[in-house]
């Protein structure tokens, strides 16, 4: 098992060699500080917590302060627990996007997007009432049980507050690894807003055989190379019609 914190900046497409559209989203993946490490011996399990993004120190509590001090690192904005890793890791170390590579499966976990306060329809997918015929009915709760007990029974689909939950899509995979830019692009979408806090880890489920994909990479042309490749020609042209005009006049 191992993780990274991250931040999803949106999503994409990118084009592999065998002709086919994958649609991606970027995760943009900071320097991981390794905050604690916790053992069998002393915790009861084994673990290390992550810190991610830096916050002033006074803005943070003692405790924080001291945890970061023992890492030789800033106080953390994020700090993440991942549990069973595979490596061993000591107090301090710094992880990057290359902590995956392409191909691997992943599980990415976010906060979804709130909804605020819903209606049964957009919540629990219900369906309408007629809207003509001189109905009264029409995106009411309806029916809330029996007669009998004269309650509502637990568990009945009601409005109420939709999204703001903890989600987690699994089997991912893992597109490219770009550890000069810190990003990391996973195959489609992933829970959250634009620059929400996600976890990427190991997938607990996956039963299938890693399969890199080859993407097309496109190569960016700037006018400035144009322009000096222009400018060089120009000159040496200059330089030939100078030579011949010094030539005639010595003859």
């Amino acid at each position: 098992m191992k993780g990274i914190l991250g931040r999803k900046s949106g999503m994409t497409q990118v084009f592999t060699k065998d002709g086919k559209l994958v649609p991606v989203t970027v995760i943009e993946v900071e320097p991981n500080t390794v905050m604690q490490v916790k053992t069998m011996d002393k915790d009861g399990y084994e673990a290390i917590q992550l810190g991610v993004f830096e916050k002033k120190e006074k803005h943070a509590t003692k405790s924080e302060v001291a945890r970061a001090k023992k890492a030789n690192t800033t106080p953390k904005r994020f700090l993440k627990e991942i549990r069973g890793v595979d490596t061993a890791y000591n107090v301090g170390d710094v992880l990057g996007a290359d902590v995956f590579k392409v191909g691997e499966v992943v599980d990415v976990t976010g906060t979804s997007k709130g909804k605020g306060f819903e209606g049964t329809i957009k919540r629990h997918n219900q369906h309408r009432g007629p809207m003509t015929h001189g109905s009264h009915y029409h995106r009411a709760v309806g029916s809330l049980g029996t007669m009998l007990p004269k309650r509502v029974l637990k568990g009945k689909n009601l409005p109420g507050h939709m999204g703001h939950e903890t989600v987690t899509i699994q089997n991912l995979e893992i597109i490219e690894v770009n550890k000069d830019e810190n990003y990391i692009l996973v195959s489609g979408n992933v829970p959250g807003a634009k620059n929400s806090l996600v976890l990427i880890k190991s997938a607990v489920k996956n039963s299938r055989k890693e399969n890199p994909k080859e993407i097309i990479t496109y190569e960016e042309e700037t006018v400035v190379d144009e322009v000096v490749e222009e400018k060089t020609e120009t000159t040496e042209e200059v330089k030939e019609e100078s030579t011949e005009s010094t030539e005639q006049v010595n003859e």
